[in-house]
């Protein structure tokens, strides 16, 4: 999750861990007064927090007395008065919980949560050469293990070839939920006092160049059905105005003329009208309909390009077609292949690590992206704004080099319980994994696992991980490098169950359905015939007729019989991606996710 943190006029001093006193306190933070805080003193205008009984230092990753001869070989400086940082972390490690009580410290509300691929963002943060202020998070639990964290953060530091500076880093112990931080695990302040001192003291604030030409690199695009495309970004030389003739230009040769028609900055997560904006802030331009991310905004006259983003090329696609199931326009409000494709086309302004093409007919297209969440999350935006259509299979994008197939390979870990690793270990031999690491953690009795595995051997791979391990398993991955062809890989080893007619399913007919595998359904649903009702138990598809009802006659029963269901698997949009085969569909409404076989191959069976 990234955002911005802005400081602006006057500056404060705080007297309790200060490693230089020298340097200025900024005076706000996001974009508010310090005095905001429960634990401001306007009157001694110094920021003091409760209970501090702070026993160590802050210690920096990156030296404040280095910085000044730097500065001044490349001519660049300081803004002191702003701090732009990033809060990255893996999915469930408190972010939001931690973010919203330092929102809440400096009075504002949160409104976004953050994104995941914490390797990824790190990875880039150090090859950018960015200060790190590490913060371990949920320091209240029974079982933190703060020690085996921090050593497996520098490892991972090590791992990314972090500088000796940046591997130096400052550790901060915290519980999100208590709003509470501390240089050390025992000894916790009151507040996250200690947690926004480390960032005012270890975060350095942009490096600007103030009397410089105009540049501006657009990082995020927006878009407003009255002022149209909105540039998003920091200004990093000169100064913008409203009003102002700007060049917008991709490289050096390839450049255009624009005037900037608004511009906004932001404040307590709202974008505020400007006049004017000076080097180091983040701001929203309007008035260049064309812009791209990646371009940047220059002077007229003397601006050049900054070096334009570098985007990792996508790594799985998938096929969108428009809803063919019996149910279709029942639930969603765009059901055209026309609002299919403007809608995906859209989604390319915004959306730069994403592509986009036209399938083998006029209502298929093809998206392809970095991963399958990266595209699930696509849909699950889709279905939520209306949209109604189906998707087919994740399917990887391999390359050709020197004659040679390669294929995209990733990183897999996998915490799991003892007893239940040799299944997972089997699990992912089945699938071309390669073991890199194997170790115990903790006094609980888990396993840490590492592979290297072919991205075709991850599709379906959660919800088997979860089956062997009784859903104890913990697993997270991230894209690696290509490789060579691994060879053939068995993704599901069982068929589906499919519905053999349309009607409403029965709990006389779910009673003998279940015996053959796992259902999807319950009684009384509607499901139509193709749609998978459910998991068989072997090898190959069986039709199953769930909407028979049972026979009335005149002859007396002398007792009841009472039928007992299984309860059925409750699969999200993730699980559903995760299960289709080749000749599988997804149906995706606004209020219903299905499964269907696709009737262009059974089409295609029938014509053999």
């Amino acid at each position: 999750m990234e955002m911005a943190i802005s400081f602006h006029n006057s500056y404060l001093k705080a007297p309790s861990i200060n490693p230089n006193p020298k340097l200025p306190l900024p005076k706000q933070l996001f974009g508010l007064n310090l005095s905001s805080l429960s634990s401001f003193n306007s009157k001694t205008t110094c920021l003091k927090f409760r209970s501090r009984n702070l026993t160590k230092p802050v210690k920096c990753s990156v030296s404040q007395a280095t910085q000044p001869a730097t500065e001044k070989k490349s001519q660049l400086m300081r803004r002191r008065d702003i701090r732009n940082i990033a809060i990255v972390a893996h999915v469930d490690h408190g972010k939001t919980t931690l973010v919203d009580a330092m929102l809440k410290q400096s009075k504002v509300d949160s409104v976004e949560g953050p994104m995941p691929q914490t390797r990824f963002v790190l990875k880039k943060a150090l090859e950018f050469g960015l200060a790190v202020v590490v913060v371990v998070n949920k320091i209240d639990r029974p079982s933190a293990r703060p020690d085996f964290v921090i050593n497996s953060t520098f490892e991972l530091f090590i791992e990314l070839n972090a500088t000796d500076e940046q591997c130096d880093f400052q550790v901060i112990y915290a519980s999100g939920i208590k709003g509470k931080a501390g240089l050390s695990p025992d000894n916790l302040a009151e507040d996250l006092g200690p947690l926004f001192e480390s960032i005012i003291r270890c975060i350095p604030g942009p490096r600007i160049d103030k009397d410089g030409a105009l540049q501006m690199l657009a990082t995020n695009i927006e878009y407003d059905e009255h002022k149209g495309r909105i540039a998003i970004g920091r200004l990093h030389a000169g100064v913008l105005q409203r009003g102002m003739e700007v060049r917008v230009c991709t490289s050096e040769d390839s450049c255009r003329y624009a005037r900037i028609s608004e511009l906004f900055v932001y404040e307590k997560f709202s974008r505020i009208p400007a006049e004017r904006v000076e080097a180091g802030d983040i701001c929203a331009v309007c008035g260049i309909e064309d812009i791209q991310i990646g371009e940047t905004i220059a002077d007229k006259t003397s601006g050049k390009p900054l070096p334009a983003i570098k985007v990792e090329e996508p790594t799985v696609k998938m096929a969108f077609s428009i809803n063919t199931s019996p149910f279709v326009g029942r639930e969603g409000k765009y059901v055209t292949s026309r609002n299919l494709r403007d809608r995906l086309y859209r989604e390319l302004e915004r959306n730069l690590a994403m592509r986009v093409e036209d399938g083998e007919t006029a209502d298929t297209f093809i998206v392809s992206g970095r991963g399958t969440l990266h595209i699930t999350i696509l849909i699950e935006n889709m279905r939520r704004e209306g949209y109604e259509f189906m998707v087919g299979p994740p399917k990887v994008i391999n390359k050709k080099i020197d004659d040679k197939l390669l294929e995209p390979y990733e990183i897999a870990t996998v915490e799991v319980p003892e007893e239940h690793m040799g299944a997972v270990v089997e699990l992912l031999g089945k699938r071309r994994g390669q073991m890199i690491d194997m170790q115990g953690v903790g006094s609980e009795g888990t396993t840490f696992l590492k592979y290297k595995i072919p991205t075709r051997g991850l599709l379906g791979l959660r919800n088997a991980i979860l089956t062997a391990s009784r859903g104890t398993a913990i697993l997270n991955t991230i894209f690696d490098s290509y490789g060579p062809w691994a060879g053939d890989i068995i993704t599901r080893d069982q068929g589906s169950l499919v519905a053999f007619e349309d009607g409403s399913s029965s709990s006389y007919a779910l009673a003998s359905s279940q015996e053959r595998g796992q259902m999807f359904i319950g009684p009384g649903m509607e499901v139509y015939k193709g749609q998978i009702v459910g998991i068989h138990q072997r090898p190959g598809d069986l039709s199953l007729n769930v909407c028979k009802k049972k026979a009335a006659t005149n002859i007396r029963s002398n007792k009841e019989q009472t039928v007992v269901l299984d309860t059925p698997l409750d699969y999200s949009l993730d699980d559903c991606i995760e299960y289709i085969q080749e000749d599988e569909l997804v149906e995706v409404t606004p209020s219903s996710i299905r499964m269907c076989k696709n009737p262009k191959f059974a089409a295609a069976k029938k014509s053999r």
